[in-house]
């Protein structure tokens, strides 16, 4: 059989879908993790409860949408709550298993970045959408996973700007406020997991055709590597396959060019 030729985008989001199982409770942002949550969905965790900003509970979106408040998600939930409610008795409340988010900038303890870059808050290069409910997430979800690009100016020694706080360096006086932080990162070149004791994000996985000395030299500070350093398994066709049918399917609803991403 001949391999199934794939996009590093997509190899990272099937590796991000493949993560989510059972009847996770899962707090989702837009954009890539919402990508492999619903993948999971259809492909192998079709009980598994998918939680946006909005108050959408349970959403079962035929397309992905396009931001929180896409009326796909309030059509497809089992239910649709107040936002101070999903953020209180929900994810405060202990009953997120799992926040999914996307970010523009992390550092090596987690710590997001989705404000500004570069210059100052008030004058910055770019100044990107904010917050959020990130912080929220980040600090309530029992873990949080991130998925992002890799690159040096994604993955920093300093942020420019701290939008959700993951761990503090040790020695520091405070600590993550509940659950387990930041403990998984997907990017399109491999996996990281947080070291128990550090802390400190550690790679763990490559993607197939990815090298050591590619991920180090994307990566902006000296990122600690697993002993046993694993591979992870290549897209198969069907995940390929439902993946792009999404995409497709998400691109004639709302008009635009069809992407990976």
């Amino acid at each position: 059989m001949t391999e199934a030729r794939y996009t590093s985008d997509e190899m990272m989001t099937v590796a991000a879908a493949r993560k989510l199982r059972g009847r996770a409770v899962c707090f989702v942002g837009i954009g890539l993790p919402s990508a492999a949550a619903n993948l999971a969905r259809i492909m192998h965790a079709p009980e598994v409860v998918l939680i946006y900003e909005s108050g959408t509970i349970g959403a079962k979106p035929r397309v992905l949408p396009l931001s929180i408040g896409d009326g796909e998600l309030a059509e497809t939930a089992d239910t649709v709550v107040s936002v101070p409610e999903v953020f209180r008795y929900w994810l405060q409340g202990g009953r997120v298993d799992v926040g999914f988010l996307g970010a523009a900038q992390i550092d090596k303890y987690g710590r997001i970045n989705t404000t500004v870059i570069g210059g100052t808050y008030e004058s910055p290069k770019v100044r990107l959408p904010g917050a959020g409910g990130a912080p929220e997430i980040a600090t309530s979800a029992k873990e949080v996973w991130i998925v992002l690009k890799q690159s040096k100016r994604n993955l920093v020694e300093t942020l420019d700007f701290v939008t959700s706080s993951g761990y503090p360096a040790i020695g520091a006086t405070n600590s993550h406020a509940r659950g387990r932080g930041p403990t998984t990162v997907i990017t399109d070149l491999g996996v990281m997991v947080s070291d128990p004791r550090s802390h400190e994000l550690m790679l763990v996985a490559l993607h197939p055709g990815v090298e050591l000395r590619q991920v180090k030299d994307e990566t902006g500070w000296d990122l600690k590597v697993a002993t046993e350093l694993g591979r992870t398994a290549a897209p198969t066709e069907d995940e390929l396959r439902t993946l792009r049918d999404l995409h497709e399917r998400t691109s004639i609803a709302h008009g635009i060019p069809a992407s990976s991403e």
